[in-house]
């Protein structure tokens, strides 16, 4: 690992600057936007906005940087970025807002495309899985480090927008001085989304549903916390919460994952995620209560992005894998777009306690289907498959583009080929 933030420093630092000022102005919006006298429904559409953004750009990015390269295209989002953030207090209209974070959600996502090829092209088969692992890291500890400097600024004043948009434009300094060269982008072409459910409709409305849990988690946060009369520093630990949890228990599920049938693990998470919802519903008012369904939740919920991709895997060739996390993504961003809007609708009729449930009966809904699907389809679980490298792409939603899903799916195939090398070798030994 040392070797790799070694070679990877100027990268991993940077996006490490990025996701804190990316972090600072997502929650920022919650806060600020009830300050402004939003409602919960026009603030969930602006943490829908986010996502439909970043859908787009995932597809149109790569054709950008096959027009003008990837320097160039990595500079004029950066920019965007930068002039976007600090733009929010100039106009406090929700629909405007809507619109600058359409803008925010297209360029990270542009961002995110150029920064992972340049982590694939700078690592080795090696190190590979390793640099996702830090890459995965930086962007969980950019997140909590951003609820740190929200809980000390002042939300109602610019000094809290002016901040993430310096971090913005200093996070691109040490990438676009880095030596390293400039890589080629070949986007997989994702399958067809009536091939993806024929292969595993579990997958497919497993990741459709789990979409609108993680938009809930993240994009919504803020606006539980703050509907919920939490302090601002009640609030960062809150969202905190989430993060700290995905990193305790990503990779103890994953242990399992390799040694029971993954739908099992999946079910049981998704049950113990919405149990974890329902005692937050019925005990908001005790934030020690909240703070801990928060890890909970966010511990149980997060593995489920790679769960569900490794699950899919069980059930495709080698070779359809890179081009079927297309579409488990493309699948995963149209549930998070649809999640903040009914979230806030129900939430603006019940009251902030619908934040809980509305999560709850999304994951209750995925482990009823769950247990549906096993009596429709024998498990196609195999020794062979590896959680870990597929978790190395269960990266914060709308924080990673589709190079490192592909580049975890091939690291999936790659360990599955070894693990099936092996069993031969071990059984023409025997022989």
């Amino acid at each position: 690992m040392l070797n790799v933030i070694r070679a990877s420093w100027a990268l991993l630092f940077g996006m490490f600057l990025l996701q804190v000022g990316n972090g600072l102005q997502g929650s920022l919006m919650g806060v600020r936007g009830a300050l402004e006298g939003f409602t919960t429904f026009q603030l969930s559409l602006i943490g829908s906005a986010y996502f439909l953004g970043f859908l787009g750009g995932s597809s149109i990015a790569p054709k950008f940087i096959a027009r003008v390269g990837h320097v160039r295209v990595f500079a004029a989002l950066g920019s965007l970025i930068s002039a976007v953030v600090i733009s929010y207090p100039i106009v406090s209209d929700p629909y405007v807002w809507m619109a600058l974070r359409v803008v925010i959600g297209f360029s990270l996502s542009g961002v995110y495309v150029t920064a992972e090829s340049w982590l694939n092209n700078s690592a080795t088969n090696e190190t590979r899985g390793q640099s996702l692992s830090a890459y995965m890291l930086v962007q969980m500890l950019g997140f909590v480090a951003a609820q740190g400097i929200l809980s000390a600024g002042d939300p109602s004043g610019w000094l809290l927008f002016v901040i993430p948009s310096i971090l913005v434009s200093l996070s691109f300094a040490p990438i676009l001085l880095s030596a390293t060269p400039t890589p080629a982008f070949e986007a997989a072409r994702p399958m067809t989304l009536r091939q993806l459910y024929t292969a595993s409709p579990f997958g497919v409305v497993g990741m459709l549903m789990l979409g609108a849990v993680f938009a809930g988690q993240y994009a919504m946060a803020a606006v539980y916390a703050t509907e919920a009369g939490f302090g601002l520093g009640q609030l960062s630990l809150f969202v905190s919460s989430f993060f700290i949890g995905a990193i305790l228990f990503q990779y103890p599920i994953g242990w399992m994952s390799d040694r029971m049938d993954r739908r099992l693990l999946i079910i049981g998470a998704a049950v113990l995620a919405g149990v974890a919802g329902l005692v937050g519903a019925m005990f908001g008012d005790v934030f020690t209560v909240v703070l801990a369904v928060g890890v909970v939740s966010g511990g149980f919920v997060q593995p489920l992005y790679a769960l569900i991709i490794a699950y899919t895997n069980d059930y495709l060739e080698p070779e359809d894998m890179a081009a079927a996390s297309g579409g488990l993504i493309f699948v995963n961003g149209l549930g998070a777009i649809a999640g903040p809007p009914v979230m806030g609708l129900i939430m603006g009729q019940v009251g902030p306690a619908a934040y809980w449930s509305f999560m709850s009966a999304i994951l209750f809904l995925v482990a009823a289907y769950g247990v549906w699907r096993m009596t429709q389809r024998v498990s196609a679980y195999a020794e062979e498959g590896d959680y870990e490298a597929v978790s190395y792409a269960a990266i914060l939603p709308g924080a990673a583009s589709p190079v490192a899903v592909e580049t975890a799916q091939e690291l999936y195939v790659e360990a599955a080929e070894e693990m099936a090398e092996a069993a031969e070798e071990e059984a023409a030994t025997k022989e």
